[in-house]
């Protein structure tokens, strides 16, 4: 499981954390930039949310360092 959190989870997490900052400041969303294609954008997106509720998981089974 430490392999999927520290290259697959904190990553995914790390880059919607940051889109949402780019959406906030700049009104500009960096993902829907590089993904034009819909399917694509709604596709990492899921990813994105999915790893947030994995770390949430982590965080409350004590799993989080």
């Amino acid at each position: 499981m430490k392999m999927w959190k520290n290259y697959v989870i904190k990553p995914l997490v790390l880059i919607g954390a940051l889109n949402w900052g780019f959406i906030g400041a700049f009104n500009y969303d960096v993902l829907a930039a590089i993904f034009q294609n819909v399917t694509m954008l709604r596709i990492v997106d899921i990813l994105i949310g999915l790893a947030a509720v994995a770390c949430i998981v982590m965080w409350f089974m004590g799993k989080d360092e």
